[in-house]
């Protein structure tokens, strides 16, 4: 079989990439722009800034993806572009542009589910160390800003299906993080900077706690037959723990000091963020993420044994962690499993996920109709 180029398309939150793969394994080229210093000064992703910056951006990404995967227009197979879930404008100005270019180029659309894209991130780099399949039935932790989800897979007709059989009931991991890191005046995106601190804290000092959630999802939409055996999760409760803390301790003053102080610094390095924080910041820091790995990894590895899992892969924004991965690792290695990560690059948005994952439906004549769409809601099937 002829060699198949895809160029993938991903704009569902605050990045806006594009990518060339070849084979669905072989990355010809990855462009991502990131809106990170647009939103920073908000402490958070903001949709309507976020579509124009989408809207600036995606001609040049996605000419400079094709130049630097040295094809052209004309020599790329299919076009595949994340259609949800994520932010309607910001979905919307991927999908506008991936179907003009369809039919100008008269090229098959795909489109992609966002979170499994995040699934074919992890198996787009195996199959480049050459392990083209991986034992069934797999168990797929997405952990990022927006989702936290475990997906039991299955394979049928060279297709993988998925369920759900845990999420979050409120604000996902990464969300987490990006609050808590606000609410400390570490600033925006919260994640990476938390896990730079939590190396210089004491991880013990700070007790928490999460609920065990054994009552039905409130929302009918998740409810399923097999509810008694999900795995659910929350982490607003945590959230709402740190600022208790806070508060009993009054580091209100010295919170507002830090967010001042960073807020002067145009970009500020790992070693002013350490500077800034004292030893009770930095072990309330280390705790929360202690906490919120531990809850992520005892769940998810529950969750492989009630279903007699072969592989786990841990994928999205949150699996850049270090303390996470370490921590996976060390278990897996305890209990005999697999566990497989993306690299760091390939673990925050981008579109080479959108064209690994788009590759098996290119084999199979699965392509978008014209009034493709986006779905902020979309769910993973």
């Amino acid at each position: 079989m002829a060699d198949a180029f895809i160029l993938g398309i991903e704009s569902s939150c605050d990045e806006t990439a594009a990518a060339v793969i070849r084979n669905g394994e072989q990355i010809l080229s990855s462009v991502v722009f990131s809106q990170i210093f647009t939103h920073m000064p908000y402490g958070g992703v903001v949709p309507e800034l976020a579509s124009r910056e989408h809207l600036k951006a995606i001609v040049p990404v996605v000419r400079k993806a094709i130049e630097d995967a040295g094809r052209s227009y004309d020599n790329i197979d299919a076009i595949a572009v994340t259609r949800g879930p994520g932010l309607t404008g910001a979905l919307l100005v991927g999908i506008s542009y991936a179907k003009a270019l369809s039919f100008a180029l008269d090229k098959p659309l795909i489109g992609v589910n966002h979170l499994e894209g995040h699934i074919h991130a992890v198996l787009l780099e195996l199959r480049q160390h050459g392990h083209h399949q991986v034992q069934f039935p797999v168990l797929a932790l997405v952990v990022s800003g927006g989702h936290t989800h475990l997906y039991l897979a299955e394979e049928k007709d060279a297709a993988w299906t998925y369920r759900d059989i845990g999420h979050t009931r409120d604000d996902a991991a990464g969300e987490a993080f990006d609050k808590v890191a606000k609410l400390l005046g570490l600033g925006y995106p919260g994640g990476p900077i938390i896990d730079r601190l939590a190396k210089h804290g004491d991880p013990q000092a700070v007790k928490f706690s999460f609920a065990q959630m054994k009552h039905r999802d409130r929302n009918p939409k998740n409810q399923h037959a097999d509810a008694e055996s999900r795995v659910d999760f929350s982490y607003s409760g945590i959230k709402t723990a740190v600022l208790r803390y806070v508060e009993l301790n009054n580091m209100r003053a010295a919170i507002e000091e830090r967010r001042a102080a960073l807020k002067a610094i145009a970009k500020p390095t790992p070693d002013e963020y350490l500077r800034l924080c004292d030893k009770q910041t930095l072990d309330l820091v280390a705790s929360f993420q202690r906490s919120v790995v531990n809850d992520l990894v005892s769940k998810t590895f529950h969750a492989a044994t009630e279903n007699n899992v072969s592989t786990l892969l841990v994928t999205g924004g949150v699996a850049a962690n270090a303390e996470l991965r370490e921590t996976f690792e060390r278990r897996g290695s305890e209990k005999g499993l697999p566990v497989y990560f993306p690299s760091r690059p390939l673990s925050t948005d981008n579109a080479a996920m959108i064209a690994a994952a788009a590759y098996p439906r290119f084999l199979a004549g699965d392509f978008a109709a014209p009034d493709l769409n986006a779905e902020a809601n979309l769910r993973l099937r």
